[in-house]
Parts: structure tokens; sequence; C-alpha cells
């Protein structure tokens, strides 16, 4: 009779065991899903206070006149009177010269030794450089 009683006990416990963690393991997956919204609201409000700072500095800077100059010259392009303004006009009609076919020529002050190796017009070009 005795191994009836165990195995009876045994049942009974795991029937209580079971029905602890059915009722229990929604109860602990909430508040593990709870800590990790509280987590990410957490940095997410840290971020908004940063955010929240850098626009209070902002607003701060339009308090001081110089930067509001500075701003409007850079941004709207004011400029102060007395100032001397230069603004290109029609700059789409300006080209540029494009160099004409043919054979490109020495410019003057070069060798005119072309049989002479590289390095001495390299050389030629050091001296020079350095005043001899």
């Amino acid at each position: 009779m005795l191994p009836e009683v165990l195995t009876v006990r045994a049942m009974v416990l795991s029937v209580v065991m079971l029905l602890a963690v059915v009722l229990l393991l929604p109860t602990v997956r909430a508040v593990v899903t709870q800590q990790a919204e509280l987590r990410e609201l957490r940095s997410e409000l840290s971020e908004q206070q940063e955010q929240k700072a850098d626009l209070e500095t902002e607003l701060a800077r339009w308090e001081d006149r110089n930067y509001v100059i500075e701003q409007a010259r850079s941004r709207l392009r004011f400029v102060m009177p007395g100032d001397k303004v230069w603004r290109p006009l029609d700059t789409d009609s300006v080209q540029e010269e494009e160099p004409a076919p043919g054979v490109v020529e020495p410019s003057p002050g070069t060798s005119e030794d072309a049989d002479a190796p590289w390095y001495t017009s390299v050389w030629d070009s050091v001296r020079i450089a350095g005043g001899e």
C-alpha cells in the first residue's frame, strides 16, 4: 500500500505544480515584457531630454544679436548698410576657352636641347629653385 500512496502524493504534487506554473507563467511573462517596455521608454525619455536641451541651447543662441545678424547674412544674404556687395550676374553665359587642337609647343625658358636626358631637366629645375 505504501507505493500507491507515493504515486498518489506524487500525482497530486505534480498537478499542483502544473497548476502553479500555468497560473504564474502569464504573470511572469507580463512582468518581463513590462520591464523591457520600461527600459525602452526610459531610453526614449533620455533621448527626448537631450533633444530638448539641444533645442533650448539653439533657442538661447537666438537671444544673441550677433548670432541673429550672422544668420541673416548667411541664410538670407542680408547686408548691413555701408557694406559693398559683389554678386556675379549671368554666370551661365561665361564660357571657358578651350585649347586649340595641334602640337603643344614648349613654353619659353625651357631647355632647347630635346636630346638631353630627363634627369638634366630635373637637375636644372632644382638649381633654379635653389637660386643658383
